[in-house]
């Protein structure tokens, strides 16, 4: 028979991961989407455009107006039982055990066996195969010292291996995180473990030395260098770059890494401009998501932090996203206005879902505190619902143990906003 070496999982690399802070607004969306395609096209790398949790109705109209795949949902870095899981080729408890000696001594450790539904049934070690020849030599020969030497090794080697497995071996699902049971594990006198999915079938065997030092997944982070924005399991990732334009909060890092902070209105500014020096061609659909981005960070330009490098990129993007009609800038104001209407109004949300959306927390000057965003056509939209607004927002600073919370709700047209904080704060 011949066996395949299982694959240490050292060797097992997955993409790059870009993603942008939790309760994505717009800008993070496309600007994760943006870069990605950037160092996928000029670095030739492995990178996927991932969020960090569900996309809010303006993100969702402006995918959808330039047909733009949804990146998949990264709510959370810490290694699985997925990256350590070892697949070696199974065998059936009815092959002969000398098919299982053979596994084993390919593999280094185990051979596994499972049954015709592929789910686990034991693991044939040398403890286990020992173990099996002295309950054989006591049953067949007494428990005589010359007992063992008196077994036909042939007839051993023919006896079916899911007899000599060992059983009752712990299993952990595939999506599990390692952290999770990593105590319960060290504490096993085992060293190997069975990986199945999520219906109980075989996916693999991890040993415990795995479990130790399970390889990192590879993170850049968009639009956000704070921990308390970013997904969890951060310190158990690799970091490899952060592209952001906000204050510095920014996580310690293992190693050097690349940081890119510059003050302008929106991080799809950044992916552009080096979209612009790279001098790459952007297809319609990247360039619209990372357009939607700008314009929505800088209220179609209008906003007080948008800075000549914003309508600088705007330009060029809408040249891009826009490349079929006659006036590209004026298409992009029409678009622009569309996107913001997509993204205000209150009627058909909850206030939970009102302080919750565009929402993110800070640490400064010993408080803690978060800060949600709305946006609406007219700021009248408000009175009805102010008090379930700030009941809301006193909700929410219970649940996050916050000294204070906000709701800056944005009126669009006018161009002014109104603050909204619970009446008590913890500080």
């Amino acid at each position: 028979m011949q066996t395949q070496p299982a694959r240490t999982p050292a060797e097992y690399t997955g993409p790059i991961y870009v993603v942008g802070h939790k309760n994505p607004d717009t800008d993070t969306v496309t600007s994760a989407i943006g870069y990605a395609w950037l160092l996928h096209e000029r670095d030739k790398l492995d990178v996927q455009a991932a969020r960090a949790g569900q996309l809010n109705p303006q993100t969702t109209f402006a995918l959808r107006a330039f047909d733009v795949e949804l990146p998949p949902v990264l709510s959370d870095a810490s290694p699985r039982f997925s990256s350590v899981a070892r697949a070696i080729e199974p065998l059936t408890p009815d092959q002969p055990l000398q098919e299982a000696w053979a596994l084993a001594a390919n593999t280094g450790r185990v051979a596994p066996i499972v049954d015709s539904d592929h789910k686990p049934i034991g693991l044939v070690t040398g403890a286990s195969v020992f173990h099996f020849l002295t309950l054989q030599a006591a049953d067949q020969l007494g428990a005589s010292p010359d007992a063992l030497g008196q077994i036909p090794f042939g007839r051993v080697l023919a006896t079916p291996c899911g007899d000599a497995a060992e059983r009752d071996v712990p299993g952990f699902e595939a999506s599990a995180r390692i952290r999770d049971v990593l105590p319960r594990i060290l504490r096993d006198e085992r060293d190997t473990f069975w990986v199945v999915d999520d219906d109980g079938r075989y996916a693999g065997v991890c040993w415990k030395s795995d479990l130790l030092h399970p390889p990192r997944m590879r993170l850049i982070l968009i639009d956000h260098n704070e921990m308390s924005q970013a997904i969890s399991g951060l310190d158990e990732a690799e970091l490899l770059e952060v592209l952001d334009h906000h204050r510095l909060a920014n996580p310690p890092t293992h190693m050097p890494i690349a940081f890119h902070v510059d003050p302008v209105g929106s991080c799809s500014t950044l992916v552009a401009e080096r979209a612009m020096r790279s001098g790459l061609m952007m297809p319609q659909p990247i360039a619209g998501a990372l357009l939607s981005g700008l314009l929505s960070d800088t209220l179609v330009l209008k906003s007080p932090t948008t800075t000549d490098r914003d309508r600088v990129a705007a330009v060029q993007l809408a040249a891009w996203a826009f490349a079929g009609q006659d006036d590209p800038y004026k298409a992009m104001l029409d678009y622009g206005w569309q996107l913001l209407q997509a993204g205000a109004g209150l009627e058909s949300r909850s206030s939970a879902s009102i302080v919750s959306g565009d929402y993110k927390e800070y640490d400064a000057v010993g408080l803690r505190f978060g800060i949600a965003q709305v946006e609406v056509t007219d700021l009248q939209e408000i009175g009805a619902r102010l008090d379930e607004l700030r009941s809301a927002l006193c909700q929410r600073e219970k649940d996050r143990g916050l000294h204070f919370a906000a709701l800056m709700i944005t009126d669009i047209v006018g161009g002014t906003s109104r603050l909204l904080t619970c009446p008590e704060a913890h500080y």
